[in-house]
């Protein structure tokens, strides 16, 4: 992993660590989230935005920004992990991961994070509960908003939820 190479000015709150950074990266599709426990609600949602030929960039958000938000339990796997799995996918560009505190969370603190990636769109799921939130940070930005269907059934709180009920 590396730091921002430059993603992130001093007194920002949020930074990127970069995992993959891909080079030149012109224009990208940001999505950022937690991918805890990688399911194909996630794998079709990430293909359906490379799809549209630009290249995806993943940000994934810190152990300590999750655990705030969904509690001591989470997230199942390291950030690193986590980073590291999405890069892997053939779809996905790159992948970053967001630290900062985890009271911040707001469209601005998002848009200052990602200006310096110049993104073409940032991309969110149908129902996602900050899509407002995308929305006016893509404004800021310059960029495009995707909204994309979401696959009903599918989120790592329902897989967790059906493991759990099989044991």
């Amino acid at each position: 992993m590396t730091d921002t190479d430059g993603t992130h000015e001093a007194g920002l709150p949020l930074r990127a660590i970069w995992f993959r950074r891909p080079e030149p990266l012109e224009g990208p599709v940001v999505v950022t989230g937690v991918f805890d426990v990688l399911h194909v609600g996630h794998v079709r949602f990430l293909t359906s935005i490379a799809e549209r030929g630009l290249p995806l960039v993943v940000g994934i958000e810190s152990d300590e920004r999750v655990r705030a938000w969904k509690g001591p339990g989470r997230p199942i796997n390291p950030a690193e992990e986590r980073a590291e799995t999405i890069a892997a996918l053939s779809c996905v560009s790159g992948s970053f991961i967001i630290e900062g505190p985890p009271s911040v969370a707001d469209w601005a603190a998002y848009a200052d994070l990602l200006r310096p990636l110049s993104p073409a769109a940032l991309a969110f799921t149908a129902g996602d509960r900050y899509t407002q939130a995308k929305i006016r940070g893509a404004e800021a930005l310059g960029a495009q908003a995707w909204e994309l269907p979401f696959t009903p059934g599918r989120s790592t709180t329902a897989a967790l939820g059906r493991l759990a009920h099989s044991l």
